[in-house]
């Protein structure tokens, strides 16, 4: 006989594990599951051990910039060395992460996963019946169907390197990419990015994007726009990837090749079809409340779900717990993604809240861009930087936050600043008003909106 749960979550990320103990402690029986260990994207291949390796660019980078201000010679990245500390967090994750399920009364189960019928799952050779299913599975790297494509390294596999190569090529302008090569210039490597568009990070402004691609070149890393990748092919020691240009191919010599090129929601094991569940995109289609078009015993939540919400791991979470909201309570909750800010861990950083510049010029509002370039700005001297630029769009009927651009060095946790406002409906004039520590980051706010 199958085992019965209240509720089985497929995926132990941050969306998976906090609806699970949500509805565990509610008194519903839970199970999780899932074929890898656990603790999902953001705490062992994404968010977390990323910004453990870029704290070692910190460092170097602030050296850097300090230079002839009082500090002598710069430090380097041993490899090794910080890849132990990225170690010292993401190791202890998966088993930190069950232990704590366990504690909460979860079962907690492993292996490969997938519907055999609307509630029922096939979990190796166990089956198990759900009263209500949570598919919170997230992403995985995008394959690039190219000749040689074997020869790349995905995300995933960057954070393992045990040795960092000499020469590096970062195909496509995403995150992924524009983040790692900034850590591995910090590291001394030899850098490309090539992006088949004109710029990277398209979802962000472009006047800050440029800024942050002049910046990037002075770090040692270049770029080649309008290139798409062709090939990749081993030679000698080395690779060499082919990219397509409109005037022509080039070849680039590299030790490695990283696919950036974004990620794809990772549903295609799952046989949706057993359980009619709709989905399109490469997304699980569901409504305002996060529950399946066409099953209603199963919900989805975080980057695998057909929501209007940002692939973020804040946004995952707060969808797992609308979820399982949902699931205990009956469909009364959506999600809520105002002033969710998006940010690229860039060195400086570059942030994105709510509207862009152009779609907020195209909509019915009274729009006031008001833009300030801030590299002289004494919170960028202190620190020995000579870049920075914020651009906040204003409604000024109604002074309200409509879009904040930030790019410049500790502006991500100024974002923090505008997030919160804007979720929490004050306006521009609110924080104007605002007394900070002085001084600070967050102190430059009242100038962002003069």
């Amino acid at each position: 006989m199958p085992d019965k749960f209240g509720l089985v979550v497929i995926g132990v990320g941050m969306a998976g594990l906090n609806a699970a103990k949500k509805c565990v402690n509610a008194g519903l029986s839970v199970a999780v599951v899932d074929e890898r260990p656990y603790g999902g994207t953001c705490a062992l291949r994404g968010c977390d051990p990323k910004k453990m390796l870029r704290r070692g660019a910190e460092v170097v980078e602030a050296a850097r910039l300090m230079a002839g201000k009082g500090i002598g010679d710069t430090p380097r990245i041993e490899w090794a060395d910080l890849m132990a500390h990225k170690r010292s967090f993401t190791d202890p994750v998966p088993k930190k992460m069950e232990g704590s399920l366990d504690e909460a009364g979860v079962v907690t189960l492993h292996g490969a996963v997938q519907f055999v019928g609307p509630a029922a799952l096939q979990i190796g050779e166990r089956e198990v019946e759900a009263a209500k299913v949570l598919v919170a599975t997230g992403q995985r790297p995008r394959s690039l169907d190219v000749p040689g494509a074997e020869h790349l390294t995905d995300s995933t596999e960057f954070l393992e390197l045990e040795e960092l190569p000499r020469r590096i090529l970062f195909v496509g302008g995403g995150y992924v990419s524009m983040e790692f090569a900034h850590i591995a210039a910090r590291a001394g490597a030899s850098v490309t990015v090539a992006d088949r568009g004109k710029r990277p990070l398209k979802a962000f402004d472009p006047d800050l994007v440029d800024r942050l691609v002049e910046s990037s070149k002075e770090a040692g890393i270049d770029f080649a726009f309008g290139a798409s990748l062709a090939k990749v092919e081993r030679r000698g020691g080395g690779l060499v990837a082919t990219l397509d240009r409109d005037r022509g191919s080039i070849e680039i010599e590299a030790d490695l090749v990283v696919n950036g090129a974004g990620r794809v929601p990772e549903i295609g094991h799952l046989n949706l079809e057993a359980a009619d569940v709709a989905h399109g995109d490469g997304r699980i289609t569901v409504t305002e409340h996060l529950r399946s078009t066409t099953n209603p015993n199963v919900y989805a939540a975080g980057d695998c779900a057909a929501t209007d919400g940002l692939p973020l791991t804040p946004v995952a979470v707060h969808e797992g717990a609308v979820a399982a909201s949902n699931v205990l309570k009956g469909d009364h909750r959506t999600a809520d993604y105002a002033g969710v800010p998006s940010v690229a861990f860039t060195l400086p950083e570059i942030v994105r809240i709510g509207m862009s510049e152009e779609d907020a010029r195209q909509s019915d509002r009274d729009v006031d861009v008001r833009f300030n370039e801030t590299s002289a700005w004494y919170s960028n001297q202190r620190i020995g930087a000579k870049v920075g630029a914020t651009k906040v769009i204003v409604d000024k009927t109604t002074d309200e936050l409509l879009g904040v651009h930030l790019f410049g060095y500790g502006q991500a946790e100024v974002a923090n600043l505008f997030a919160l406002a804007m979720r929490s409906g004050l306006k521009a004039a609110n924080l104007r008003r605002m007394q900070s520590a002085y001084p600070t980051h967050g102190s430059d706010v009242s100038s962002m909106l003069g």
